[in-house]
């Protein structure tokens, strides 16, 4: 298997997410590996969270898996239940369907790297904390009660 150079892959903090949500997401680095390796049955993204980033707003979704392997530093797990310190080696999952939502937070002094593995297809996503919905079917955001960003 051919090794991956990272430092060929572009780096982008892009989102779709509408404002004023897009701009929270300043502090998330992150590089596609997947696509750039060629793997179309699932996608894989090398994140780097700086202090203060999130990795998302908070969100589960209806029809995607999603597992994250922090690689180095420590970033806090807020979802349903809870808040939990993750660290090098540290693993969530989160099946598709479950309304758990949840996001990476950094509140340490230094980079968060993770891993991020899920699903390449889009599926409605929802967003607890926020008037925020995701259409799996077209990809657009919607507020929660149907109207257009």
């Amino acid at each position: 298997m051919p090794r991956i150079d990272l430092g060929a892959i572009e780096q982008t903090n892009r989102t779709g997410y509408p404002m004023p949500w897009a701009a929270e997401m300043s502090g998330r680095l992150y590089r596609r590996l997947a696509e750039a390796a060629g793997i179309t049955d699932f996608g894989v993204s090398h994140v780097t969270l700086e202090p203060g980033g999130i990795s998302s707003q908070r969100h589960w979704h209806e029809g995607e898996d999603e597992f994250v392997v922090i690689l180095s530093g420590e970033a806090v797990l807020v979802e349903e239940g809870g808040e939990a310190v993750m660290r090098a080696g540290d693993c969530a999952a989160f099946p598709k369907g479950a309304p758990n939502g949840h996001h990476l937070v950094n509140r340490s002094g230094g980079d968060c790297v993770f891993i991020a593995v899920g699903k390449v297809a889009m599926s409605d996503c929802h967003y607890p904390d926020i008037d925020l919905h995701l259409d799996g079917a077209t990809g657009g955001y919607t507020r929660k009660d149907g109207t257009p960003y």
